[in-house]
């Protein structure tokens, strides 16, 4: 029984690789690779950066697909796009004084057009726009200065190139496409890939996005994948390159060998309130992110007025980390290079929150108590934080049987009245030391 079970974890295993794309092979991290995981894990909080010459168009960064702008109409974007406004060192003073630890910038999204001064072809924003000047660059040397790590976002799919061929499920109404060579489209991949950790100092990792739209999808679960992403070579070159660089992939699938972290987008790990998230028995042992906007749009759109509250932010970061997870928070600069107002206005709460709350999160592990809709939990060694979400003053933890020392309110660190019994843990919080963001109760173990 036990030999025919241990082939059957192969064969699964198996399948499971010929799914999802052929992994770095007998992949182990090094310890450069491990301390950046380590220092990963213990950060919780990120700033995503979604910019391109899409933003002139006002209208998110799938406006090409959405709109199925032809190539030769698209390509007029890049000759106006002049961002004189953008200014590298206010962009990373922002997510500093917001309590972000990393930066994470899309270099490439799936309209094909590069945000950097890329020599696999001209369609950059060097070469092909009156601005003339990388944007990474200067972001690069800010971050390096002010101690801030930087990511990049890096699309797979591309509605522009010949040689994203076969087509994927997306950008298929885009006029001007016509036929190309896969294995030209992966040469052209590593020499873009090659360039980002060659000419931009330390990365700290690389954000792969775009795997599903190779995957077969009946409206409810990914399928059969039709091309080879050459995954193998891809993180072999890119671990090579820069050993400390962490690989990520948002293929909404289980790590994949060769990947050193695991992302969820605009879903808490094992949630699905999208239709696309990862199911939970996908989760793996690597370090987590969330990434989640801070409107409903990842790139900059003129008419998206649904800005998430500071309560709605500071919450979705306490489930985060209630779920060991970091959270990456999008902002969509304008064409202009600058941010919106209300994104600063809000990075700028969170930045304050974090400044009092912040020892409840950074260097946090998930929390004995789950993250709900009422209530969710970080821990740091026999401290756990038990963040409170609604204003009740009575409190009840069902099955909470951990031993206590002491219960006491964060804030002020005044004394709990407490009972433990059976059925759980019984806290009362003074009315008027609720505090209506998220009441942190400090509970010591013995």
């Amino acid at each position: 029984m036990r030999y025919i079970m241990k082939i059957s974890v192969v064969l699964l295993l198996f399948l499971s690789t010929l799914a999802h794309g052929q992994g770095q092979k007998d992949y182990s991290p090094s310890p450069e690779n491990l301390e950046t995981r380590h220092w990963f894990q213990e950060v919780r909080f990120g700033l995503f950066i979604h910019w391109g010459v899409y933003s002139i168009l006002g209208d998110g960064e799938w406006v090409m697909n959405n709109q199925n702008i032809s190539i030769d109409a698209y390509e007029k974007l890049p000759t106006f796009f002049n961002p004189v406004a953008f200014d590298a060192e206010e962009w990373v003073k922002m997510a500093k004084d917001a309590g972000m630890k990393y930066i994470t910038i899309t270099s490439r999204h799936h309209d094909g057009f590069s945000m950097f001064d890329t020599k696999a072809n001209s369609y950059d924003i060097v070469d092909g726009t009156p601005y003339g000047k990388d944007v990474l660059k200067q972001l690069a040397d800010a971050c390096h200065k002010e101690g801030i790590k930087l990511f990049f976002y890096y699309s797979l799919l591309d509605w522009h190139s010949d040689d994203y061929y076969p087509r994927g499920r997306t950008g298929t109404n885009i006029s001007g496409r016509n036929a190309g060579d896969w294995d030209n489209y992966i040469s052209f991949m590593k020499t873009q890939l090659t360039e980002l950790l060659t000419n931009y100092g330390d990365i700290a990792g690389i954000w792969f996005d775009g795997h599903w739209d190779q995957k077969e999808w009946d409206g409810k679960k990914f399928g059969k994948l039709q091309v080879d992403w050459h995954y193998d070579e891809i993180y072999k070159l890119i671990h090579d390159l820069q050993p400390q660089c962490l690989i990520g992939n948002n293929h909404h699938l289980a790590p994949i060998e060769g990947e050193d972290f695991q992302m969820f987008e605009k879903d808490l790990p094992g949630k699905n309130t999208t239709g696309f998230g990862t199911p939970a028995s996908d989760i793996g042992q690597l370090p987590l992110e969330v990434c989640e906007t801070i409107n409903g749009s990842w790139g900059f759109n003129l008419q998206d007025r649904s800005h998430k509250s500071e309560k709605e932010l500071v919450h979705y970061m306490v489930k985060a980390a209630g779920h060991g997870s970091n959270l990456l928070l999008n902002v969509g600069p304008m064409p202009n290079g600058k941010i919106q107002e209300e994104h600063k206005e809000s990075l700028k709460k969170m930045g304050q929150w974090m400044r009092e709350n912040g020892e409840t999160i950074y260097a946090t592990s998930a929390g004995p108590v789950p993250p709900t809709e009422e209530m969710a939990s970080t821990q740091k060694e026999k401290t756990i934080y038990l963040h409170l979400l609604e204003q009740d003053d009575k409190v009840f933890v069902k099955d909470f049987d951990l031993n206590i020392k002491t219960v006491k309110l964060y804030k002020d660190k005044s004394t709990l009245v407490h009972q433990k019994n059976g059925f759980g843990l019984l806290v009362q919080i003074p009315k008027d030391k609720l505090d209506p963001l998220d009441t942190i109760i400090e509970i010591t173990l013995k």
